[in-house]
């Protein structure tokens, strides 16, 4: 068992191609996780109760109910497990509406293996006791206010899932200029990925 999850914790993947379940149960058996897998939102739903502990692994474009759909159930009946979301490219306003509903993180395709585990094995800690991050505001609006101008116009720029060309060109500054604002973005706001900088600025909403 992975050091970070505990023997009650299961990481739960719906999804409806088998081979894509396989393979994501294996990679987390591979991790020392115990994993359970759904074709269905609805297969999901009848299995797990409020009491379960663990994290959700969810394609957000799943037949039937959706993944955004699942989400808004799971909260109407208190299932509070963290949701990781599998998005392909394109799916930003989805990516926005999950992650103003609460999600943990999402992973876009083709997934990164190194990647999803990590987002799982944090997921499963937040799930055992919620951590809060030493040295930061627990304010998103505070830690927002700390950025300039600049930051914040480069910023929204990057919610809207833009690269730094495009945002270089929109904002009429340089590539170079762009990452140096990325960086600081990302220092100020103890932000480590686009999930967390969604999180930051859709919390305070």
């Amino acid at each position: 068992m992975n050091a970070s999850a505990v023997p009650s914790q299961i990481v739960y993947i719906v999804d409806d191609d088998a081979d894509i379940r396989d393979a994501l149960a294996l990679l987390m058996r591979s991790a020392g996780l115990s994993a359970a897998t759904f074709p269905s939102a609805r297969d999901f739903l009848a299995r797990v109760t409020p009491r379960d502990s663990g994290c959700l692994v969810l394609d957000i474009r799943i037949p039937g109910m959706s993944g955004i759909e699942l989400q808004a159930e799971m909260r109407k009946r208190r299932i509070e497990l963290p949701i990781i979301f599998l998005t392909g490219y394109g799916d930003v306003p989805l990516v926005v509406k999950a992650m103003k509903a609460g999600a943990a993180d999402f992973i876009q395709k083709p997934l990164e293996q190194q990647r999803l585990v990590a987002a799982v094995t944090q997921a499963l800690k937040e799930d055992a006791s919620r951590p809060r991050a030493e040295g930061q505001s627990d304010n998103p609006p505070d830690r927002l206010a700390s950025l300039s101008r600049r930051e914040q116009e480069v910023l929204q720029e990057m919610i809207r899932g833009r690269p730094s060309r495009e945002i270089a060109e929109t904002l009429c500054i340089s590539i170079k200029t762009v990452e140096f604002h990325r960086a600081n973005i990302r220092e100020k706001l103890g932000a480590t990925n686009l999930a967390d900088l969604f999180r930051l600025v859709f919390k305070q909403e």
